[in-house]
């Protein structure tokens, strides 16, 4: 112990306690800095590629243009009225919900069943490979080649070059205008859209389930089990954080569906999904109140889904 000389207090001698700040304050204020600039970067570009362009599109969405593509003043919520009252932006909105049931119900039930059937079999490497090579091929290139799989000649004007309509000949059925006959059209898209997406769809849901431990398999056969009673009772649920991912994915993918669409009817004989005929009214016709009032709503309907599935994780990550 220190000795206390004479006058000297006993505060003088015991060891004085660091301030807070200070020093340890300019260094959170250095390292603040420098995080800021390591990320100035990323909000540069989501302020100019994505903020600004959707105020933009937001206020444009309560204009009117003329024909020039002028804007000729505000409107108010007149686009977003005629959107829900005009018959063909109607249909529009008609197909995009059928787009999303049919599409979204059709890849990832396949995309389960197909990854049920195969597993643990000789040949599921050849099966997933062979469902997995659509997605190597872009959704134009997919398109420009169903458009030979759904031609049709008229009859009497030739000989049948669609192979699915030659197909038909075969059996003696009358050939039939897939993409051109409005009854058939929609739904003959939605089929192009379900051919690249159930080998993800597959691959995906196949992973999860060999990550089921064999253990848990073994006590539901002792316990006898069947097979449709695991298949609903253990490996659905057991893969349900993995089904939520992927439904959700095909979900975002059917809401902003264009590719498919646009190459192979052009939104024409009443195919028309909301984002094609975004790009046909902004871009085509100059009417970007229109337009832009349907990128808001696609918008609107696609981030309820993201917002769902990002508390889903991190309820996930909140029970690890």
């Amino acid at each position: 112990m220190a000795m206390i000389a004479k006058g000297q207090s006993p505060e003088t001698v015991l060891p004085q306690k660091k301030k807070p700040g200070g020093k340890q304050k300019g260094q959170e204020s250095r390292i603040s800095w420098s995080a800021w600039i390591w990320i100035a970067p990323a909000v540069i570009l989501l302020l100019a590629f994505f903020i600004y362009p959707l105020i933009q599109t937001i206020i444009l969405s309560f204009e009117k243009t003329d024909l020039l593509g002028n804007v000729t003043g505000f409107v108010g919520w007149q686009n977003y009225r005629e959107i829900f009252t005009d018959p063909n932006l109607l249909n529009t909105l008609k197909n995009n919900l059928i787009w999303l049931v049919l599409a979204t119900v059709l890849t990832v039930g396949l995309g389960l069943i197909i990854a049920v059937l195969v597993d643990r079999v000789k040949i599921e490497a050849v099966v997933k490979s062979m469902l997995f090579i659509p997605m190597a091929i872009s959704a134009t290139a997919a398109g420009i080649i169903w458009r030979f799989v759904y031609a049709y000649v008229p009859t009497g004007n030739g000989n049948e070059y669609g192979l699915l309509n030659a197909f038909l000949g075969l059996f003696g059925a009358a050939p039939q205008a897939w993409v051109t006959d409005q009854r058939f059209a929609t739904f003959s898209l939605i089929v192009i859209y379900v051919w690249i997406w159930t080998g993800f769809c597959m691959v995906i849901i196949s992973a999860a389930l060999k990550g089921i431990p064999d253990d848990v398999i073994e006590a539901a056969k002792m316990d006898g089990a069947g097979r449709f009673t695991m298949f609903w009772r253990i490996m659905v649920p057991m893969i349900g954080p993995t089904l939520g991912v992927v439904i959700t994915t095909m979900v975002i993918n059917v809401l902003k569906i264009f590719d498919v669409v646009y190459v192979v009817t052009g939104g024409n004989y009443g195919t028309n999904v909301v984002a094609v005929q975004f790009f046909q009214e902004y871009f085509l016709n100059s009417q970007y109140g229109i337009g832009s009032a349907l990128a808001i709503l696609l918008t609107i309907a696609i981030l309820p889904v993201m917002v769902i599935n990002i508390r889903r994780m991190r309820a996930e990550e909140r029970t690890r």
